[in-house]
């Protein structure tokens, strides 16, 4: 246990370096018994670009080479494109560094498998980031699965639905690329359904997927050529947990009208439950008794977390799932103790995601583990 300040070094400055470096300014605000941090230093390639986003996210300095930070970091946050997640979160590891990585862990199953097992043999904290256990709603469904307020769980239904990639035309970036991105819709955003699905009903035992590409090119931004998408636009699966339950799979880049929209619904024996991110303060609950959903607002201080944020009926955002995220994460790194979701849990939403491909390879079911 510390009560020293943690020094941050963070790889990445983009999309997730801002929404975690926010985290980090926001958790002194609101989490009094968050421990204290320094950001450090961000690493990225271009000196110029890292040079303002130091300035614009408060690091203290920047460095072009994570092999020279994380060693002289407390904890390191790899939130790089998927294709540098293992190197620099083995290294880290075996320098006794804690690492906080993006999902999915990594491109293909061998490297997860690599960095769960550096995690397993390293004495610190692992984390990957599903942010989305810490909604409110999804701390509160778990609680009620917990308590079997729903009685048996018969079925688990999982949608993850954006529309970024439905012009032909959107320009091609490393998401479109299976060497840097490993998969495409299914790795980027069924990732996250997984993880929702481990963490909320149980294991999948087997499934039956299928991958499908509707744009095979996609033009260079600012260039007079086009380069080829060799991932998936979308997946479905039929998926079989251990426990019994049937559940079903489905994410999307290219549904029109659907901006962020990752749906869960789950049925039991004696009620039922359901969410949307698109409206994220709210879980829909069918009692035994009811005669129909009600809506349940997420913002009394009783309800998971809310008792940092704001008076009841005052709803929080997408960016608080990541100040949740990281005060549970960065709270385990200053205690000294185990965090949830880790490298084990990214190894087995891997594992999901890879069983996904052989079953459309092979046009079958297959088991996961």
């Amino acid at each position: 246990m510390t009560d020293e300040p943690l020094d941050i070094g963070v790889l990445g400055y983009r999309f997730m370096g801002k929404a975690h470096a926010n985290a980090f300014a926001r958790l002194p605000m609101f989490f009094d018994d968050a421990p204290e941090l320094n950001r450090e230093v961000i690493v990225g390639r271009d000196e110029e670009a890292l040079a303002e986003a130091a300035d614009s996210l408060g690091f203290s300095r920047t460095a072009t080479d994570w092999r020279d930070v994380v060693e002289e970091v407390d904890v390191f946050y790899n939130l790089g494109p998927n294709h540098v997640h293992a190197d620099p979160s083995i290294a880290a590891l075996e320098a006794g560094t804690p690492v906080f990585c993006e999902k999915p862990l990594a491109p293909t199953l061998d490297d997860a498998q690599s960095m769960a097992d550096a995690a397993a043999d390293a004495d610190v904290p692992a984390g990957i980031a599903f942010n989305y256990r810490f909604i409110p709603a999804i701390q509160y469904a778990k609680r009620l699965l917990e308590n079997d307020e729903l009685g048996e769980i018969r079925h688990f239904r999982g949608r993850y639905l954006q529309d970024w990639l439905t012009d032909p035309d959107a320009p091609w970036s490393w998401r479109n690329d299976e060497e840097m991105a490993g998969s495409g819709a299914l790795g980027d955003l069924g990732a996250h359904t997984i993880d929702l699905a481990r963490f909320l009903v149980g294991d999948i035992e087997e499934l039956s997927g299928h991958l499908r590409t509707f744009v095979n090119e996609r033009p260079v931004e600012g260039e007079d050529e086009t380069r080829p998408v060799t991932v998936d636009d979308a997946y479905s699966a039929q998926v079989a947990f251990e426990n019994g339950v049937m559940g079903t799979l489905e994410a999307t880049r290219t549904a029109n009208g659907n901006k962020n929209n990752h749906t869960i619904e789950i049925e039991g024996t004696q009620g039922s439950l359901r969410f949307s991110l698109e409206r994220l303060n709210e879980l829909e609950l069918l009692r035994e008794d009811g005669r129909g959903y009600e809506t349940i607002l997420m913002t009394d201080p009783e309800d998971p977390y809310l008792d940092h944020w704001w008076p009841p009926g005052h709803i929080i955002g997408w960016e608080h799932t990541f100040v949740h995220e990281n005060y549970e994460f960065l709270s385990a790194v200053a205690d000294g103790g185990a965090y949830e979701p880790s490298f084990a849990d990214g190894l087995a939403v891997q594992r999901a995601l890879d069983a996904v491909e052989r079953s459309d390879d092979g046009r079958e079911w297959v088991g996961v583990s």
